[in-house]
This record gives C-alpha cells, structure tokens and sequence, in this order.
C-alpha cells in the first residue's frame, strides 16, 4: 500500500500461533473481514495523548497490538544518521526491569511475537498473542515502549550489528546503486541516508544520544496505538488505560522538515565494480501519501513498470529486447514527497541499450495515451488485490495506523477501489507529464565501467 521498503526486523517468535495457523488454513477462516466496508474501528485520545484504534474481529483468539510512533529516520541529527533506528533497534533490548533475554522468554513462552521497526517517517512496535494473553503482550510493549533502558553493553553490540550489516550491504551492488540514488535526489534532505546510517554517522552516536532521542521522542501525544482482534473495544480501553495510562504527557516535537527540493537537471554517477552486470537506478524526485494523484499515479505506474510481466517496462526491456531478466517501477511515496525510481539490471555490454529503452518507455507513457486493455487490467489487479493487504489483523493493524498517521479517513477502506475505478486514461496521461520526467533525472550505474562505456 505505502512502500516496498524491506523493513528493519528486530525480534519475532517464529513459532506463532502454530495450532491456530493450521485450524484456520483447514477450515478456510478469513483473518480479515470479508469487506473494506466494515472496517470501522473505534477510535479515542487518551488523557496523555495518545491515539488509540480499536477494531473488533472475534472470529479467531488473536490479538495484534500496534504502536506507530511519529519519529523516524528524517528526525536524525544531520551528523548522526541511523540514530531513529539505533534507538528503535535497542528498545526491546532490555527494559528497567526486565533484560531482553526475558523480554524474548516470556512472549515466546506464549508464542507470540514482539517486533519493532524503524522507517523514514515513523517507528513501529508491535505485539501478537492469543487472547487469553492479551494482557501479557500490553504489559510487554508497554514496557520496552516507557522503560527502555539502553544499556551500554546492548549499545554496543547493537551497533556493531548494525555496522557488520552495513558491511555486508556495501557487497550488493543493487544496494550500492540505490544509496548513491537517494544521496543525488534528496541532495540535503535527511531521506538522502540509509535508513541505518552510514560507517561515520553511527561512529558518532553515543549513549546519551540515544536516551536524548528517545526523550524527546517516544511521547504519548507521538503514538498512534492500533489494537485488532479478539477483544471488544470496552477491554481495550480499559487494558490501554492500565498499561499507558501512566505514560506522562508531554510537548510533542516541533517539526522544521523542508521538502526534498526536486532534480534541476540530468546528474549521473557511475561506481567502478569488477561484475559482469551493471545495476542501473534511474529516476527522480516523487510524490507524497497525501497527494491528490496518489491513485491516478499509481495506476499510472503500474502500467509502466509496477505490474510484473504486464508491464510495458517488462514487456520491452526484458521481452522485446531480452536486456534483463526484471526490471521494475515504483513511486516511494511518504509523509514528504519521495522518490520514483526504476531499477534493473543488465549485461555491461547492453547498459547503454538498456537506459536508452527505459527512457523511451518514459517518453511514451508521458506522449502516448494508454490502451482501454492495459487502463483495464491495471484496475482490475489493483482492485482485486486491495483485500490481499488486510488479510491478517497484523496487516490490518498496520495499515489503520497508517491510514491514521496520514489522515487518509477511515473511508479509505471502502473507498479505494471507487477511486481507483474513477481514474481514466486522460489521468494516466496527465499524471505521467507531470510526475515522470525523461529529461531531468538521476542516473546510478555500478558495474565494470569499461566494459559498460555509459554515455547518458
């Protein structure tokens, strides 16, 4: 729904639910409801602050609790990227009364799960469980959610988890590729950074930083809480009231985050690599959640490269001219506007060929008005897989919070497939001029760069 960004996974019971898992597959029981319409869950402010969404689904013992909070990597300190995600890295990493050892122990010992993750614009933590552990898993996130404690030890080793996957990313060209992309698209803006930070940004955080964050930070008026399940809205209250009713109030952080400023002209950047392909992004500025053409633009996108083997991207690049095995679309869109970008990857020899093709492909979408099959077809997918993104209350869960967090309206639910219906070709045309640009645009290329001799 928002992004494909693989996330930061910390901590996650993999024997959940084993029993139940295997009921509902036998027996074929939905883990959403059967419509987006009677998504219309319950929502309230706390004393201290907090947001709380409540949706009731009883037909298997399960509940997911859900904290999105409205602190990300764009919040780091322009020296001292990959400071969110430490932060969030280290939260269920012990707590003032309970080390992560017993943290993992007791929601395994009930198999659920605990988990946080780090993002851009917001961090999320989150709990499952059966029912009848409801208010174990409370009393769990609570506590890495008001009581870290971010002990000097688990700093360390914490961060230098971090700097060995650093290590192992800077292998991957593809990853190399996209990180040099950001740093070209969001030249002075804090999404220019991994969301991990960089070998010197992490060096620099220290301890107190992180406490220092994580003050300012992780405040109830921050927290959007999603609880999806097996338990009516009169207990949710009354277990958020219990576990977070404490949480003392205090001034949420004053946001100063300018927008990306876009692309003026064409900027390339090649990286030497010894590879037998060449991993090519190019692309430029994007959109955000909130705009108006979100849905325009993402019928657009997936009729240029974001609907698999029916693309025209796949179809020309990969079918026609047999240049890569894939190659694919996307539009990052978040709180600010994010990025568009496609990516692939080719023989050396071909990579001119290659950035050439896509090029074309982005000059047709813009002149060429779209077919009434590929308008068609890119509908009906993105309609009939809307469901698919609610299927689990962990997924569904997920998606409130967000719907919240970007004041989509709860109609959203119900409504997506309408406005996706209502788009029109002229609007794929429209979007396409005016949000995907040939002309202005970045250009990564890693690879052997003799052999691939790039002239764009």
């Amino acid at each position: 729904m928002f992004s494909n960004r693989a996330p930061i996974w910390r901590r996650s019971s993999q024997t959940l639910f084993p029993i139940v898992a295997l009921w509902c597959c036998a027996v074929g029981v939905p883990a959403s409801p059967s419509s987006a319409t009677e998504i219309v869950p319950t929502k309230f402010v706390t004393a201290n602050g907090m947001t709380v969404l409540v949706l009731e689904q009883h037909f298997l013992p399960i509940v997911e609790i859900h904290a999105l909070i409205k602190t990300g990597s764009a919040q780091d300190p322009p020296d001292k990227a990959g400071l969110a995600n430490l932060v969030a890295s280290l939260l269920d990493e012990g707590t003032t009364t309970r080390t992560s050892k017993q943290l993992a122990e007791q929601i395994d010992f009930v198999g659920g799960s605990l988990e946080v993750k780090a993002s851009e614009d917001f961090t999320t933590a989150s709990a499952r469980m059966l029912k009848k552990d409801a208010d174990l898993g409370f009393i769990l996130l609570a506590d890495i959610l008001q009581h870290p404690a971010f002990h000097k030890q688990e700093f360390d080793r914490i961060r230098t988890q971090i700097l060995g996957e650093m290590a192992s990313d800077n292998d991957d060209p593809g990853h190399v590729a996209m990180k040099a992309f950001n740093q070209l698209v969001f030249h002075g803006h804090p999404y220019r950074w991994p969301l991990q930070g960089t070998e010197e940004s992490l060096g620099k955080i220290t301890p107190a930083d992180v406490s220092n964050f994580y003050s300012k930070e992780y405040v109830p008026g921050q927290v959007i809480l999603t609880v999806v399940g097996d338990v009516t809205a009169e207990q949710a209250t009354g277990l958020v009231q219990t576990h977070f009713g404490s949480w003392k109030k205090a001034a949420i952080p004053v946001r100063n985050a300018k927008k990306p400023t876009p692309i003026e002209k064409k900027a390339v950047q090649l990286i030497e690599k010894d590879l037998t392909q060449s991993s090519i992004v190019l692309g430029h500025g994007g959109i955000s959640r909130t705009n108006p053409d979100f849905y325009a633009v993402t019928v657009m996108n997936y009729i240029l490269g974001a609907g698999g083997f029916s693309s025209r991207l796949m179809e020309s690049i990969r079918d026609k001219q047999g240049l890569a095995y894939g190659i694919m679309s996307h539009f990052d869109a978040r709180l600010m506007p994010g990025s568009f970008w496609i990516n692939l990857q080719t023989r050396s020899e071909t990579t001119n060929q290659a950035i050439t093709g896509v090029l074309a492909e982005l000059k047709s979408i813009r002149e060429n008005p779209v077919s009434d099959q590929e308008l068609a077809e890119a509908k009906s997918f993105l309609m009939g897989s809307f469901p698919l993104r609610l299927d689990s209350t962990a997924k569904l869960a997920q998606v409130l919070a967000q719907v919240e967090f970007y004041g989509l309206g709860f109609e959203y639910f119900s409504q997506y497939p309408k406005w996706i219906e209502r788009v029109t070709k002229e609007d794929v045309q429209r979007v396409a001029k005016q949000y995907v640009d040939p002309q202005r645009y970045a250009l990564v290329v890693v690879g052997n760069l003799a052999k691939s001799k790039v002239k764009h």
